[in-house]
């Protein structure tokens, strides 16, 4: 038996913050508890000392101290660590916060701020009716980009207005958690049959989502261009290390915005942060396809991404059919057809699921068991792997005049290129052979002025070794081309997916080829038309409005006949055939080496980039990987790869927890089937990505 004295020398003071909406009724208290009280003890005792009657069950108990939830209401103080010296606060685990979306567009909504980001960000997407919510996350803003908003806003003489969507109304609680089991492919299609426009706000994939009560086109409308003033006052990047700090701003999918620092009312980028769009379809995905196209819209505007001036004036044609201008004849926005199955089968074949079964090789080599998961490895059927053979001029780095062309007798087979003297020396031994596989392949085209050119950067021991293809027609740099980007991903022409490439290759060509027509050019003049709203700054500067609206006009010639849904996709399809698509960077410090370099992170390999001259130094394929791993305590990420090829480095722009979750991250997002139930594997996304420090 314990005397009473004995049990009270056991127990001590706790003190409790409680934030609730009475300014009449105290917010400190004081419990008297022991090591052994439990969590949900704790707070009964809590309510009870309160005396307010009032629904309590969205509220916890927060622990400044250690910046952590205490939500496992069955462990005692002890257990948790809580003794007398721990301030708690008492406060609700939804609250309101801000985020800005891809097109510019602020709302306002209710937040899970004790759920992990990975499981807010589910939920804020089933609020905002976007499928596939594993593909985008939570970025706070860069300093840089706050400090030009601070400037602009002290210059500015009037005061700036926000225009927020409200869905304050409608927050997702507990029980309205976002599932995607919920999900139904016999949902009513978002988009209008007829007028090919985001369909009534009764028309949406979510039941229960609150744009059910509100216009849903606020979200899958694009809304007008800003002018050049207001996109000269916006930050945009100048260099590479400006693009890393863009990236530096992820929240940890595998923490609570609390946990991260996140304050009730702060604002926050909702972003695509994997740049893998599965299973795209018009018909369900309207707020998700105009998302996507403002984020590459604004991304090629701000000149986050670089691209060629012909490639420029498509975006920018498309860009026009999205917005009705005025008096602007030829710019028109077409009624969807649904006899268009053309637009309905290219969208769903509209993903990179090509790049899927790369990643999952290297899933096999880190020995992930998916439970339930079905592999599908399609086997080459072709015994006899074909190949190509023609004349084509090759180019060395370090003689670039003209002068330097020379024909050769190439030969493309398997993976690698051999090239020779000319076709009747082809029986014997090459001048050199160029194994492709793991190289980089850049376009180098210019439509109008017949240039068709591959550059190829292939991997050596020192680095990476150019060579420049040059072809002689749109069809044969097609057929080239096509060989090159699957040889580089160690597949053969024998692949079902070469002559779908081929096609997307000459499609994106046609959208180049255009022809200056006297009636564009005088229809043009007469447009009450602002090009400069449709280019990046640089174009602006470089041609005067009237001669970038003749221009834009004459690209516009190729795209005139598409409706609103398929010049978005076709401007994500163009997007995504940028060199750089899909690429996000990071300034790091490799292991042996003395001086800083970029590490360019996509959705099948990682580049490392000199920093100084932006060139690609070497690349490692997801494909190649064994595995990889992080040293907590420096703060350095390994990886090993196949043939005994190891890298380290310690990430400089941006904590090293960043990078581990962008691998983790594609390499769950590849795990991905139509043939799967939409439910996401939760627990798998955490143990790729979560890390263990």
């Amino acid at each position: 038996m314990t005397s009473s004295s004995e049990c009270g020398s056991n127990s001590w003071d706790l003190m409790v913050i409680v934030d609730h909406q009475y300014e009449t009724v105290q917010k400190e208290f004081t419990l008297r508890v022991s090591g052994d009280l439990h969590i949900g003890g704790v707070m009964l005792k809590l309510v009870e000392l309160i005396k307010i009657s009032q629904d309590w069950s969205d509220y916890a108990l927060w622990w400044d101290q250690k910046k952590c939830w205490l939500l496992k209401t069955h462990w005692t103080l002890d257990k948790c660590g809580v003794q007398a010296d721990a301030k708690l606060r008492f406060t609700t685990q939804h609250k309101m916060l801000r985020l800005r979306l891809p097109n510019t567009k602020t709302v306002r909504l209710k937040v899970s701020f004790s759920s992990v980001v990975f499981k807010a960000v589910s939920d804020i997407c089933k609020i905002l009716n976007i499928r596939r919510p594993e593909e985008l996350s939570l970025l706070r803003q860069s300093e840089d980009v706050l400090k030009k908003k601070k400037k602009k806003d002290k210059n500015s003489k009037e005061p700036v207005t926000e225009d927020v969507l409200n869905l304050c109304n409608s927050p997702v609680t507990s029980g309205l958690s976002a599932s995607p089991g919920l999900y139904s492919k016999t949902m009513t299609p978002t988009y209008d049959p007829v007028s090919g426009t985001p369909a009534s706000s009764t028309m949406t994939w979510f039941s229960d989502s609150p744009l059910t009560e509100q216009n849903c086109s606020v979200l899958a409308f694009s809304h007008p261009n800003c002018s050049p003033e207001m996109l000269a006052e916006m930050y945009q990047p100048r260099t590479l290390a400006d693009k890393a700090k863009l990236n530096s701003g992820w929240l940890d999918s595998s923490r609570s915005l609390m946990e991260q620092g996140i304050l009730e009312d702060d604002q926050l980028l909702l972003r695509f942060k994997y740049y893998t769009f599965f299973d795209l379809n018009p018909k369900y995905d309207a707020v998700r396809i105009n998302q996507i196209y403002e984020q590459a819209r604004w991304a090629i505007l701000l000149e986050e991404i670089d691209c060629t001036e012909e490639e420029m004036l498509i975006f920018a044609a498309l860009q026009a059919l999205n917005f009705p201008l005025k008096n602007l004849i030829f710019i028109v926005l077409f009624q969807y057809h649904v006899s268009k199955l053309s637009l309905s089968s290219e969208a769903q074949n509209f993903t990179c699921e090509s790049e899927v079964d790369e990643v999952e090789a290297a899933l096999s080599n880190l020995e992930v068991t998916l439970q339930g998961g079905k592999a599908s490895n399609i086997l080459e059927d072709i015994t006899d792997i074909p190949k190509l053979a023609d004349n084509l001029r090759l180019v060395r780095p370090k003689k670039l005049a003209l002068k330097s062309l020379k024909q050769y007798w190439f030969v493309f087979k398997d993976t690698s290129i051999s090239y020779f003297k000319n076709e009747e020396s082809a029986q014997g031994e090459p001048i050199e052979k160029l194994n492709l596989k793991g190289c980089e392949v850049v376009p180098d085209v210019n439509v109008a002025g017949k240039k068709f050119g591959i550059k190829l950067l292939i991997p050596v021991a020192d680095g990476m070794n150019e060579v420049y293809l040059r072809c002689d027609n749109e069809n044969q740099y097609a057929q080239w081309m096509a060989a090159c980007i699957l040889a580089s991903k160690g597949k053969t022409m024998a692949d079902s997916s070469y002559h779908p490439e081929v096609h997307k290759i000459l499609s994106f060509l046609n959208l180049k080829n255009w022809t200056v027509s006297a009636q564009v050019a005088s229809d043009s003049e007469g447009m009450d038309m602002k090009p400069e709203c449709f280019v990046s700054l640089r174009y602006t500067k470089k041609y005067k409005p009237k001669q970038l609206a003749a221009r834009i006009m004459e690209a516009h010639q190729n795209v005139a006949q598409m409706s609103l849904v398929e010049a978005k996709l076709r401007f994500i399809q163009t997007w995504q055939s940028l060199p750089e698509f899909g690429l996000s960077y990071y300034v790091v410090r490799f292991k042996g080496s003395k001086k800083d370099d970029l590490l360019g992170v996509s959705y099948n390999r990682l580049i490392r980039i000199d920093i100084a001259t932006g060139d690609p130094i070497t690349t490692w394929r997801f494909s190649n990987m064994k595995q990889w791993n992080v040293n907590w305590e420096i703060r350095q990420v390994a990886i090993e790869f196949d043939q005994n090829v190891s890298i380290a480095f310690t990430c400089l722009s941006a904590d090293c927890k960043i990078i581990h979750e962008y691998i983790g991250g594609y390499i769950f997002l590849s795990t991905r089937s139509k043939g799967q139930n939409e439910a996401l594997d939760e627990d798998l996304f955490h143990k790729l990505t979560g890390g263990q420090e």
